[in-house]
Formats: C-alpha cells, sequence, structure tokens
C-alpha cells in the first residue's frame, strides 16, 4: 500500500497543499488546531484526520504548513510527540519562512533519531497552494529529498534542491526579502505617478512591457490594487517577520543590506499605524502617511 503523507496547518497554505495532494490520490492524514479548519476535511474521500504524533506513526512524510518552527519543534516534544511516535525512515518537510540557525537545530534534533527534516521555502502563495503550481526550495538530506521528490511534484511546479540543512530557509528569506522590497519601490512610484497626474493603471502598463516589470507589476497591483480588491491573502505582520529575519540573518553574515533594512523600518512604521493584521496591499492606499511618519521618526533622531 502506498506510503500515507500528513499536512500538519490547513490555512490559506496548508489547505491548498493538502487538497491538492487529495485530487492527486495520494493517502492523506491532515491536522490543524483550529476545529474548523479540521472539520473542512472530515469525511472527506481518502482523507484521515489526526494530531502530528499519529501521522507520525502512520505516515511516510509530514508537511509542516504552519507559522514558523517553534511550532514544529513543540509538536515533536514529549513522549507523545513526533520524535518518539515516528515510523523508521520517516521524512519531514518544513515548509514555513524560518531561521535557518532554529532550522538546522531542529533537524539534527531529527537526525538523532532517524528523521530526515527538510526545510522548504515555499513562493506562489494561497494561489499557488490552490493550483498546485507552487515553487519550492528544498535544504537538507539529499536522499530523503530524491526519495521523496515524487511526492513534492503533486503541489509544485518548479523544485530546486539548494544543498544542507537551512538552505531552503535562507534561500526564501533572501527571496521575500527582495520581493516585499520590490512592492515598496513599486508602491513609491505609484504614489509618485498619481502626483504628478499620470493613472495608476497605465503606470503598470507601461511597466509591464518595460523593464520595471515584475511580479508586483504583473500580478500584485492587477489583481489586488488596481481592482479595488485588496486581498492579496496576506498580513502585514507576515511580511514584517519575513524582512526582519532576513536583515538579522545578513547581520550574523555581516552582509550589508541597507534597501532591505529600510524596507524592515517601513513595515515597522505600518504595524505602529495599527496595520499588523492588514491586507498587505492596503499599504498602497496608506503609502504616504507611513512614509511620512518614517521620515518624522529619521528627523527625530
Amino acid at each position: 500500500m502506498e506510503q500515507k503523507v500528513g499536512v500538519v496547518g490547513l490555512g490559506n497554505m496548508g489547505g491548498g497543499i493538502a487538497r491538492n495532494f487529495q485530487k492527486k490520490g495520494a493517502p492523506l492524514v491532515v491536522w490543524d488546531t483550529a476545529p474548523a479548519a479540521r472539520a473542512a476535511f472530515a469525511g472527506a474521500a481518502g482523507v484521515e484526520v489526526a494530531p502530528p504524533a499519529v501521522m507520525a506513526a502512520a505516515c511516510g512524510a509530514i508537511v509542516f504548513v504552519v507559522p514558523a518552527t517553534p511550532e514544529i519543534a513543540a509538536s515533536f516534544a514529549g513522549d507523545d510527540g513526533v520524535l518518539a511516535r515516528a515510523r523508521t525512515g520517516l521524512v519531514v518537510y518544513d515548509f514555513t519562512t524560518s531561521d535557518p540557525v532554529a532550522t538546522r537545530k531542529i533537524a539534527a534534533e531529527a537526525a538523532g533519531r532517524g528523521i530526515a527534516y527538510l526545510d522548504a521555502g515555499m513562493s506562489g502563495g494561497a494561489a499557488g497552494a490552490d493550483a498546485g503550481t507552487l515553487t519550492l526550495m528544498v535544504g537538507g538530506d539529499r536522499a530523503a529529498f530524491d526519495r521523496t521528490r515524487p511526492l513534492l511534484e503533486m503541489i509544485a511546479k518548479n523544485i530546486f534542491y539548494l544543498g544542507g540543512s537551512g538552505a531552503g530557509h535562507t534561500m526564501k528569506l533572501i527571496h521575500n526579502m527582495v520581493l516585499h522590497t520590490i512592492f515598496l519601490a513599486t508602491c513609491e512610484g505609484g504614489r509618485m505617478a498619481e502626483t504628478a497626474g499620470i493613472n495608476l493603471a497605465d503606470m503598470i502598463d507601461v511597466f509591464n512591457v518595460s523593464n520595471a516589470r515584475s511580479f508586483i507589476s504583473e500580478v500584485r497591483f492587477p489583481k489586488h490594487i488596481l481592482s479595488g480588491k485588496w486581498d492579496a491573502r496576506s498580513r502585514v505582520y507576515n511580511l514584517r517577520k519575513d524582512v526582519a529575519m532576513a536583515v538579522g540573518l545578513a547581520g550574523q553574515m555581516d552582509a550589508p543590506v541597507p534597501l532591505a533594512t529600510l524596507t524592515r523600518d517601513f513595515l515597522d512604521a505600518a504595524i505602529a499605524h495599527g496595520m499588523s493584521e492588514t491586507d498587505f496591499s492596503r499599504l498602497y492606499e496608506r503609502f504616504d502617511e507611513i512614509v511620512a511618519d518614517l521620515c518624522d521618526g529619521e528627523k527625530a533622531k
């Protein structure tokens, strides 16, 4: 019988990942701390609902799609945790955006119990998770990766093996650092264009057939800002968390990242304006007031 796969975390990303495993016919076990998220899968064909420790004894691989590595570490701990209950040869994928230092620490702990722990940064957002077209950036045990790649191909279109433990999470932090900086740069250009009397949609049209085009101009602005939907499906808090981790990692490496540092500071100012839980697309709406606050803060130093 084909080995079962587990998915822990059934939110915007994990829900889509789990549904694609189900569509592809993988025997599936799911879990989420939220009863409503679990209920959405209860009774579905080929799907069991069980906590991570039970998964560890029953599955060949578990994918964690939770906020960060600490939530995974909590499920690993104790006599009734994942490490204590795991079957021989279990492969764990950490799909979070996390500090690579913490990743390597938990991977070493798992290896001591015979568990392969691989970090896999994701790109593609909730839409990519829903469509099964994610990009994955993987670090960790190469043999375990090769063995489980067919599983990843059920949920991802582009899969990159980047090296040892922590490489996937490092690449994801670099990716998000650049992505979010481009988003704010495009917002800045848009506000300048509007101040000059140029229509924002016209600026985006120019960008999209010119060298300033990006995922932000091709997807984010048309679908989530120009549309008036403001539904990029991620919080300002998430952007700040990712960029702050990237800046922190750069500091440990003595790698200067002045533009990313400014992006982090902008997001700090947005959170000070009460936007922590706000969809990040709305940063465009309030861009001028956040910049003004940020500039006032710099003058006060």
